[in-house]
């Protein structure tokens, strides 16, 4: 059968993409260096500011669960808009809650409608050639990555010199310069999905025919599970540096919490390349290998943990490698049939997010009752089990569906 597509994006397309990623990814992630002052301005203790983004990824899951499936019948471009101006609303619930339970709500409708990071890739995958999968991916990955150094990075050195409040006037304003220049950002032409493909039904119709996608790909589950144990560990790990660096006995400010995120910026550059490794050698057998080298690094936290110099060497680690083990499973599903991508990036992302909740709960919380070794102790079984569950994947599917590219 001959599909219809729209030319493919260019590499300024591309990049711009990958910009918007960034701002919109940010806004999510600006809590994790200030948690610390958050806390303290409302009165609350280190093991209860968890629930504010532990309710943000929770909150992302269920939006990812009921708003992402509509980039296979609506236009990823009107989605991506609608969802940028929700987000721009939470974004100023934050900056001017006069209270705990009102700066909660306004993280928790933020991470609802934080879709376009997740919307986008699934469109873009539409829109490249096939032998450059791996790389695009990995490019809008490191969009992702970038929101997060911005997000890291700037909350901590902007609250250290200003107030944590600065932090979300400036992500308002980005996210604002964001949203009036998607319509450019997003070309208005898209790769659509034929009607003969496309659910039959409304709404309701489309969420359920996940389910039946699920039985016929089930892998899904399986890549879903490795980036929800790999997203929960991330988030668990900087929630509880935060906490760790800012305490009595380490004595750090909210600035160092930032300039250690900073590190991220090598995964920007790095991150594209390893996308292009699994080009090459087969997303599974990658992601295998990415998890060995990952669960090495992540062991160091535990002998480490009382040395900020020592600390540079896992997290460097864990900053570069993680986000290509999230490529290369992102790649086991976004070579599938285009007019499914969305849907299980749904399942994806859904799982992903479950277990950025669950990280960000247990992170606040097993630092709170265990200190830094109990958290490390904890890093490591979550990583013990992304690489299992990586080779239980590459035998399992690894030979039949694996596509290796001449070097």
């Amino acid at each position: 059968m001959t599909q219809s597509v729209t030319a493919y994006l260019t590499r300024r397309q591309e990049l711009w993409l990958a910009l918007a990623i960034a701002v919109v990814t940010a806004n999510a992630y600006y809590i994790h260096p200030i948690i610390g002052e958050v806390a303290e301005h409302f009165g609350v203790s280190d093991a209860r500011i968890g629930i504010v983004p532990a309710l943000n990824q929770l909150a992302l899951a269920v939006g990812i669960l009921l708003l992402l499936p509509l980039g296979d019948r609506y236009s990823n471009r009107r989605l991506t808009i609608i969802f940028s101006v929700c987000q721009c609303a939470g974004l100023l619930t934050m900056t001017f809650a006069p209270d705990f339970a009102t700066f909660t709500a306004g993280s928790t409708w933020l991470g609802f409608f934080t879709i376009a990071p997740y919307l986008l890739p699934a469109y873009a995958s539409k829109r490249v050639a096939p032998e450059r999968l791996g790389y695009v991916t990995a490019t809008l990955t490191a969009g992702v990555l970038f929101g997060l150094l911005v997000a890291r990075v700037g909350a901590g050195v902007v609250a250290d010199l200003y107030d944590w409040h600065v932090v979300y006037w400036c992500a308002s304003a980005a996210m604002l310069a964001v949203t009036v220049a998607m319509p450019w950002i997003v070309p208005a032409q898209e790769a659509s999905a034929s009607p003969v493909t496309q659910p039959k039904g409304g709404y309701m119709a489309l969420v359920v025919s996940i389910f039946p996608l699920i039985r016929s790909h089930p892998e899904v589950l399986v890549s879903g599970a490795i980036q929800g144990l790999g997203f929960g560990q991330f988030i668990a790990l900087w929630l509880a540096l935060a906490l760790h660096l800012t305490s009595d006995t380490m004595g750090y400010g909210t600035d160092v919490v930032g300039y250690l995120a900073g590190m991220a910026a090598l995964s920007v550059l790095t991150t594209p390349r390893f996308g292009q490794i699994a080009d090459r050698i087969g997303a599974r057998r990658a992601r295998f290998i990415f998890g060995c080298i990952q669960a090495a690094g992540t062991a160091l936290f535990l002998p480490f943990g009382d040395n900020l110099w020592l600390l540079l060497a896992p997290l460097l680690v864990t900053t570069t490698v993680g986000p290509a083990i999230d490529v290369s499973s992102r790649m086991t599903f976004l070579s599938v049939a285009p007019e499914i991508r969305t849907r299980l990036t749904t399942v994806y992302i859904a799982l992903m997010f479950i277990g950025g909740a669950i990280g960000s709960r247990l992170g606040t919380e097993i630092y709170a009752a265990y200190g830094w070794n109990g958290t490390a102790l904890a890093l490591v079984a979550a990583c013990t089990c992304v690489t299992a569950l990586a080779g239980i994947a590459w035998r399992t599917w690894g030979p039949h569906y694996e596509t290796v590219r001449p070097a």
